[in-house]
């Protein structure tokens, strides 16, 4: 077998080596927060114009191709990453922790994955939670002092392929829905904003109604009326705000035994597959469609449809006022987006062909991005459970085959 030699992470890499000053010179900034990355998947990239407004105080970071950046707030919350591509003038926080390998003697990539491990967002999430400081937060030299095992560079060439493979096809799904959601609403603009079949205006016998007409919504406390052996054969999905994911919601980052559903009912309300969720608090407004029975606490807002059928056409008309929603939550201490605020909201009630006719082609994308997900959730899956075995070389690179 192999020699594996053991390393300190700082020992193999330059943690926080390059920042951006007013010498650069940049009239303008592209910038990653923290918040806008999650298991290597950004969601945002802020662009600022260094003519018209000011550089954010934590807008500091330079990266290169193949560094990593990882949160030293929250580290359970997932924000990391490796830099593959970048923008022009790219700055990341310096809540992030930005760490550039020795290709000498480690592969990026390879670090990345091992980095990402269960493990060790566990330990150093077990460390952030005995700081004083406001909330869990890590100092660099926490993920420095991380050890890490190198087998042969071309080894861990190998190794950090096979995983890439696995994630180059999760994100090519990524890619495929995200085209596919997107003919999805060109649609729903063409036809229920601008109205261009019907001439630029609303057809007669057309109307603006009340949400609540389309759908029911369920929030607060579990119905008296469901019992866990109603729905469930095992353990109860347990679906929070932070596990709204923009797309199908296969899984939930916990679970809850029927113990443990029973104690939650007075907290909890059951979704049921085809609803959609969408969050009350926290970040507002992010919406999800339930592709399983599950269980949400008071953060979530289920939204089940009066005909299945209207699933698209609902689902798009959310995404069309989803920017809105965070202006639309009330509170004096923590903003909060009511059911009653839904129901109100106005919406076009096209005649029924109309809306037959659009499910009829959005149906099938519905169904190719759900099918997408699954496939990744699958693969996911399968990279989750040869990750820590291939780190440390229970598997060896000729056993596996994708």
């Amino acid at each position: 077998m192999e020699e594996w030699k053991e390393y300190r992470l700082g020992d193999i890499c330059k943690t926080n080596k390059n920042s951006y000053s007013l010498n650069d010179g940049w009239s303008f900034v592209n910038y990653l927060d923290t918040g806008n990355i999650t298991e290597n998947k950004i969601s945002e990239i802020q662009f600022i114009d260094l003519t018209k407004e000011d550089l954010p105080s934590r807008a500091k970071r330079k990266v290169s191709t193949n560094s990593i950046i990882y949160s030293t707030v929250r580290p359970n919350q997932k924000h990391f990453g490796i830099i593959k591509t970048q923008p022009e003038n790219f700055l990341v926080s310096t809540g992030f922790a930005v760490l550039d390998i020795d290709t000498k003697i480690a592969d990026p990539d390879f670090v990345y994955y091992n980095l990402i491990q269960n493990d060790n967002t566990i330990s150093l999430h077990a460390i952030a939670e005995q700081t004083t400081s406001a909330y869990p937060a890590i100092k660099p030299s926490d993920i420095e002092n991380l050890s890490i095992n190198l087998p042969p560079l071309l080894t861990q060439q190998k190794i950090a392929a096979i995983l890439s493979s696995l994630d180059d096809k999760i994100e090519l799904n990524n890619k495929i829905n995200t085209n596919l959601e997107q003919q999805a609403q060109a649609l729903f603009k063409n036809w229920f904003v601008d109205f261009e079949p019907f001439g630029g205006k609303m057809p007669e016998g057309w109307k603006v109604g009340k949400l609540s007409e389309y759908c029911n919504f369920q929030e607060g406390y579990v119905n008296p009326a469901q019992t866990h052996n109603e729905y469930f054969d095992g353990d109860v999905k347990w679906l929070r705000a932070v596990d709204i994911n923009e797309s199908f919601i296969l899984n939930t980052s916990r679970t809850l035994t029927k113990c443990g559903f029973e104690s939650a009912r007075k907290s909890a309300f059951l979704f049921k597959p085809g609803s959609i969720a969408i969050s009350k608090s926290g970040t507002v407004g992010r919406l999800g469609i339930i592709s399983d029975f599950m269980c949400g606490n008071r953060a979530v807002i289920g939204i089940e449809l009066k005909d299945q059928q209207n699933l698209s056409y609902i689902h798009q008309y959310l995404k069309s006022r989803q920017t809105e929603f965070p202006d639309m939550a009330v509170g004096s201490v923590q903003k909060n987006l009511y059911v009653s605020i839904l129901e109100n909201l106005d919406i076009i009630i096209p005649s029924k062909e109309v809306l037959e006719k659009y499910a009829k082609i959005c149906i099938p994308l519905y169904d190719q991005i759900k099918t997408n997900c699954i496939e990744n959730n699958n693969l996911c899956s399968i990279r989750d459970t040869l990750l820590p075995k291939l780190m440390n070389g229970e598997i060896e690179v000729g056993e596996v085959i994708i």
